[in-house]
């Protein structure tokens, strides 16, 4: 539902000087954040899964990003990695010396994460935390566990990126032929962060377009995969708890339903002869934002023709700016060779995006 504005978009001195909470720098760490876990795993904090027999790879995760990045890794890559990725909220009964359990989440004394961990040592599985390793976790391992603790003090809502960097890392070690270059998502991550930035207006800032459309309409974001949906629901998280604005989730299913049931409102050509003072007013219409892949988008495009109030959303649909940083394409970010960047990539800049959104919802608000 939309909101008064106190600040205006385009004010850059306005929106920094409504960030007492620093949402600003906190949405833009993503890329040090993925820098900080292929770091990590460069010193060798991996080197125990490396060349080594493995049978699946389990993500344990019991809520929030954690739980968002596992989706993610198990949609985008489980279809190409060497051993099924498996995702589950507690360690599964047949865990065993060929397994690697991968216990993530931002709370070192989650039962479910310690529990978790503690049957995978027991059971002589390789143990990975992807969380403070501290207290009640860090007890339940002994020593016994390659660790990939966050090593920047960055509120849980902007740790999406770092669950999937971390993720992406665990997978590399145990399958080599898996290829997705944290250095150069870490480059992906800057460029976005800078194209989002407050000092740049409305139609060159895919972030501040993005929350413009949310505050002027009742908007549901949808997704047409299962990586997608996460990440729709994640937007949705986002934009609740940071800009406090509710935001729909649904898979694109749902949401054509919706569109064509009528349930948005208005037609576009009832909407242009409409009269208030005959009429009354308006109501509010329903706009759905589709987040897509760049292998998804035509057959996406394919199922809303025909359909108002339907945006593609993509990570590669960003205004051309002069200023890009050297090294990547002018409109996009991406890599000039090798075609559209990996899957999971493309969904963590997508979610820096909506996370940068919901900052500037918040912002607006004064």
């Amino acid at each position: 539902m939309s909101t008064t504005q106190v600040v205006d978009l385009e004010d850059t001195e306005g929106l920094l000087a409504a960030d007492r909470d620093a949402l600003l720098r906190g949405a833009s760490m993503a890329g040090a954040q993925v820098r900080a876990v292929a770091a990590a795993a460069n010193e060798g904090e991996l080197d125990a899964l490396r060349d080594s027999v493995v049978r699946s790879v389990i993500w344990v995760a019991g809520r929030g990003t954690a739980a968002t990045a596992g989706v993610m890794l198990s949609s985008t890559l489980g279809a190409v990695a060497a051993q099924p990725i498996v995702v589950a909220t507690e360690a599964p009964p047949w865990i065993g010396p060929l397994d690697v359990l991968v216990v993530a989440g931002d709370d070192p004394g989650d039962p479910a994460l310690v529990g978790a961990a503690a049957v995978g040592v027991r059971r002589g599985a390789r143990v990975v935390v992807v969380a403070p390793y501290e207290g009640p976790l860090r007890d339940s391992t002994a020593g016994r566990a390659a660790v990939l603790p966050p090593r920047l003090l960055v509120p849980d809502e902007f740790g999406l990126c770092r669950y999937l960097a971390a993720g992406v890392a665990v997978l590399q070690a145990v399958d080599p032929k898996l290829r997705t270059d944290l250095a150069a998502l870490a480059d992906e991550l800057d460029a976005e962060t800078l194209r989002n930035s407050a000092a740049r207006d409305v139609f060159t800032n895919p972030a501040k377009s993005l929350a413009a459309r949310v505050s002027d309409f009742r908007v549901a974001l949808a997704g047409d995969s299962a990586a997608t949906v996460a990440l729709a629901r994640h937007g949705s998280s986002t934009m609740l708890r940071i800009g406090n604005e509710v935001v729909a989730a649904a898979g694109l299913a749902d949401a054509v339903v919706a569109l064509r049931t009528g349930s948005s409102g208005l037609s576009a050509e009832q909407a242009l002869f409409h009269d208030e003072e005959l009429d009354g007013p308006l109501p509010e219409r329903l706009r759905v934002l589709v987040l897509t892949l760049a292998g998804e988008r035509t057959v996406v495009a394919a199922r809303v023709a025909g359909l108002d109030a339907v945006d593609l959303i993509t990570a590669e649909d960003v205004p051309e700016v002069p200023d890009t940083p050297g090294g990547l394409t002018g409109s996009t970010g991406f890599p000039a060779q090798g075609g559209a960047a990996g899957a999971e990539q493309q969904l963590a800049v997508l979610a820096v995006r909506l996370e940068m959104a919901a900052v500037y919802l918040r912002l607006v608000r004064g």
